[in-house]
């Protein structure tokens, strides 16, 4: 697992801002996974989980993951980029923007890494923008950009 930055309390989480974070460990995108995020959402479409279909019919020579898979793993990357201490508790507020420039391969190898953009006081705690960027290996462009907002509560 990547050495994540650990910072503490509202000032440390302030000293952020502008600083790139990671990258964190890859992690592989596996047939089980996105058959997985398919049952648990309901999208079972065809590139993502018809194997054979998707290898001779799909632009991207076989199954990929979904887009949302990948988004949904910045639960599983932040811990590799920051950790806080001095505070009681943190939540996701939310996504100000997403976008999927290229495919995430099934068999492909993903990390993510950020950059905070703004830290803002709120009653209790700080508010924390960040754009988080997944590449996989050995790609041109990323698999996915996503500004995400999230709350430290002391």
């Amino acid at each position: 697992m990547a050495t994540p930055i650990s910072v503490d309390g509202v000032e440390g989480v302030k000293s952020l801002v502008g600083k790139e974070l990671g990258p964190t460990e890859y992690v592989e995108i596996t047939q089980d996974m996105v058959n997985l995020f398919a049952d648990a959402t309901g999208d079972h479409q065809w590139i993502h989980v018809d194997v054979e279909r998707a290898k001779k019919e799909s632009p991207f020579g076989g199954p990929i993951a979904h887009g949302y898979l990948t988004l949904s793993l910045i639960p599983r990357f932040l811990p590799q980029l920051t950790q806080f201490t001095g505070f009681g508790m943190g939540v996701n507020y939310g996504t100000e923007k997403v976008r999927f420039p290229s495919p995430v391969p099934v068999g492909a190898k993903l990390r993510a890494k950020a950059v905070v953009d703004e830290v803002t006081e709120i009653k209790g705690g700080v508010q924390i923008q960040q754009t988080v960027t997944f590449e996989t290996e050995g790609g041109t462009k990323p698999a996915c950009v996503a500004t995400i907002v999230v709350r430290q509560y002391v």
